[in-house]
């Protein structure tokens, strides 16, 4: 039997609509059992903390628990990969870091395309990091961190929670600004990071400023510059990096939300406007000051833009500092 050609298109059309009907149901019934909210870092660090704050919002407002899941290791990659790899309907999300950005430069290879097998939902912060230093070193202030690297090299260390993790980056971006060499201790995460600058094992590392308050406020750890452009209101006292002689330095970040690619548009708009919403909320907001966060909640369309602009710029800020690709 031969078909005309408006006979075929309208079967190809029906087959089409057909195929998309599983999609656009599950869509309409998203969700009907548990999320799970992957931190691809270990428990108790800054982008833990922010996920269970999120994920317990998340979970009144769906009706449906959404589980936090830590997957640490290399730098992120690890849970990153597991989502990149889940099934791509909405009940799995990774909650990342700029490090999501920075992993495409300073990585040769990884297990999944950075651009391709995610679909962006939301950036859900910005965020500062700090560099500090342990009580026990002695230290003081940037200018004596720079000052005593500089007079013996590769005998100072620092916690370091993976190689092109930002707080690794940053500390390797200072060090190529000022010429200087300190070594990297490796952690599973910053909340090691911080019990570690507590008890001496390692003497300054750069840390999310979201943890570090309560211990910088404590005296367990010390303050020694704020690593973006301008001085936090969380710790108004501390000055930036750029202040003490590292003119032009700045390093901030962000934390932001990523589903598996091919999930259907419906479903990561209902997160995104889900994420909006709890960040709304005046006892969210009334947390993030205190961890000094600033709410975003951008659109998918506005995340994807800027994630992308990110890997650019990391791109080159590698470059620039001369780090090799792992």
């Amino acid at each position: 039997m031969r078909l005309r050609l408006p006979h075929l298109c309208a079967l190809l059309a029906l087959s089409v609509a057909a195929a998309a009907l599983p999609r656009e149901a599950a869509a309409q019934a998203y969700p009907n059992r548990p999320v799970r909210l992957i931190v691809p870092f270990a428990a108790g660090g800054a982008v833990d903390v922010l996920a269970r704050l999120m994920g317990g919002k998340l979970s009144e407002q769906l009706g449906q628990p959404v589980i936090v899941e830590n997957r640490p290791g290399a730098g992120g990659t690890l849970g990153a990969d597991s989502v990149a790899k889940a099934p791509p309907d909405g009940y799995t999300i990774l909650q990342n870091t700029n490090g999501a950005a920075i992993g495409p430069a300073i990585y040769k290879s990884l297990p999944f395309d950075a651009t391709k097998d995610f679909a962006p939902v939301t950036q859900v912060v910005a965020s500062n990091l700090v560099l500090v230093a342990s009580p026990k070193s002695g230290i003081t202030s940037a200018q004596d961190l720079i000052a005593r690297a500089r007079a013996a090299p590769g005998k100072l260390n620092y916690g370091s929670s993976g190689l092109g993790n930002p707080l690794h980056l940053t500390m390797e971006m200072l060090k190529h600004a000022t010429g200087t060499d300190i070594l990297a201790v490796p952690f599973r995460g910053d909340a090691q990071i911080n019990m570690a600058l507590i008890s001496g094992e390692v003497e300054v590392a750069v840390v999310p400023l979201a943890t570090a308050v309560p211990l910088i406020q404590d005296g367990r750890i010390r303050a020694l510059g704020v690593t973006g452009p301008k001085r936090s209101e969380a710790v108004p006292n501390v000055p930036t990096i750029a202040e003490q002689g590292v003119p032009g330095f700045a390093s901030s970040g962000w934390q932001g939300w990523f589903m598996s690619a091919s999930t259907p548009a419906p479903i990561v708009d209902r997160i995104q406007q889900e994420v909006l919403k709890a960040l709304a909320l005046p006892d969210i907001q009334e947390r993030l000051k205190a961890m000094a966060y600033e709410p975003i909640g951008s659109t998918p369309k506005e995340f994807d833009a800027y994630f992308k602009s990110e890997i650019v710029k990391f791109t080159k800020v590698i470059a620039d500092a001369k780090i090799p690709q792992q």
